[in-house]
């Protein structure tokens, strides 16, 4: 007998063991289930039916997809969803309706937004503190399938504008492809750095180079960028006489492009302040005490770039060079080779 039959039946029929209105039709010595049969297959049902009740009532959790937390990630760390979708490879508009899935999905907004800006907010922080562990973790699971091979310490040297601009970045993406490697990371200046590669103390360097003057054959180029010369956003210190100038001691490749400009053109100058790291330079410029060579990039906010029309001639590039030991460890090689592909996409 079809079980739909079976929970059919009343328990006033089941007694009478009359199943069908028409008791000729169906007569009980022609049924071959038992009473007991019949009651286990009906309480089964009940506790199937009990289980799929409770389950309707506590819903699962839904589950985000690590794709939506790379997008989370991207937003929050590009400050807008055009930078956001640049980084993913998608359009803008592909990006706002995975947000809005997820916004849907959590029944909380994730994102403040304005015209200008996008930040997250108390939710968001959570979900992208949260996400960032996840994507890490993820990575260093798949890591561990595709390179298990490579792992080790890497003594990277770096001077302090590449550590502060250019570091950060490039060592999460390396520490997400390769995690079994570490790398410890020392900042100093070009000559030094150099010279502990060539010693054997550190693995590989990342140094700044006057593009214009012969260098060593050890020296691979991988990045050059503009410099210039850069100011307080409706500062006077540009406009006085010696200019005062911001630098760093003698072979800074940034000091040498700066100074040898004045000299060429004729312009009287002093160095009213001098600091080995970029945060100095920054710091002598928003109080307006000097103007100094930085690169292009570094003119952010109140700091804006000097040019002719400033009476401050035109500087040229200035280049980031790789100096690695001649027999690297593999785990070098492999950082050396991530450096190369992300600053020649730079």
């Amino acid at each position: 007998m079809p079980l739909v039959q079976v929970v059919a039946v009343t328990a006033a029929s089941f007694a009478k063991r009359t199943f069908w209105p028409d008791a000729d039709t169906l007569r009980p010595d022609r049924i071959s289930i038992k009473r007991k049969d019949m009651i286990v297959s009906i309480n089964k049902i009940d506790l199937i039916g009990l289980a799929m009740e409770k389950a309707i009532k506590n819903k699962q959790l839904p589950l985000l997809e690590l794709d939506m937390l790379k997008t989370i990630v991207a937003i929050a760390e590009s400050g807008n969803f055009s930078s956001a979708a640049d980084i993913l490879y998608r359009t803008p508009s592909a990006v706002s309706m995975q947000v809005k899935r997820i916004e849907e999905m959590l029944g909380k907004p994730v994102f403040n937004r304005d015209s200008r800006s996008v930040t997250p907010t108390t939710d968001g922080q959570l979900l992208l503190e949260h996400g960032r562990r996840m994507l890490a973790l993820n990575s260093e699971l798949v890591s561990r399938f595709v390179m298990p091979e490579v792992a080790g310490v890497v003594r990277l040297g770096a001077t302090d504008d590449i550590a502060e601009r250019i570091l950060p970045d490039l060592l999460q993406r390396f520490s997400q492809t390769h995690c079994c490697v570490t790398v410890d990371v020392v900042v100093g200046g070009s000559d030094a750095l150099t010279q502990s590669v060539r010693d054997k103390s550190m693995d590989l360097a990342l140094i700044t180079f006057n593009p214009d003057k012969k260098q060593s054959d050890d020296l691979e180029p991988v990045f050059a960028e503009k410099l210039t010369w850069a100011g307080l956003k409706y500062g006077v210190a540009y406009t006085k006489r010696p200019l005062p100038v911001s630098v760093w001691q003698e072979g800074c490749s940034w000091r040498f492009a700066g100074l040898s400009s004045l000299q060429q053109n004729s312009i009287e100058h002093r160095v009213a302040f001098m600091s080995a790291h970029l945060s100095g330079q920054r710091a002598a410029i928003l109080a307006d005490l000097a103007v100094a060579p930085i690169p292009m990039s570094c003119c952010v906010n109140d700091i804006v770039a000097l040019s002719e029309d400033h009476g401050l001639p035109e500087l040229g590039l200035f280049g980031v060079g790789m100096i690695t030991q001649k027999r690297a460890s593999e785990p070098a090689l492999a950082a050396a080779e991530h450096i190369r592909r992300s600053l020649a996409k730079g």
